[in-house]
């Protein structure tokens, strides 16, 4: 009986791996900069940050919330390309 050889599905799984890992740090890095362009924004007067305000968080949270969010995003993705380049 001829034992299967289970190493050929990995370069798939590498691959579709690294590229949910570049789509995160797309996504995490646009949210980023969207995040800090808004916090800019809002500080200089541009734009009201009321109207980003969600129940009691103020706008600026918000606008924050955002940035954070991206760069948490940027931060899995580079972690998980990294993981799979060793």
């Amino acid at each position: 009986m001829k034992i299967p050889d289970l190493h050929r599905s990995q370069p798939k799984v590498i691959k579709s791996s690294k590229q949910i890992g570049s789509l995160l740090i797309i996504v995490g890095n646009s949210l980023t900069a969207i995040g800090c362009i808004g916090l800019v924004l809002a500080l200089i007067g541009m734009i009201e940050a009321d109207f980003f305000a969600i129940g009691i968080s103020s706008g600026i949270r918000v606008i924050g919330s955002v940035a954070i969010s991206g760069c948490l995003l940027s931060a899995i993705g580079y972690g998980v390309v990294e993981y799979f380049e060793k």
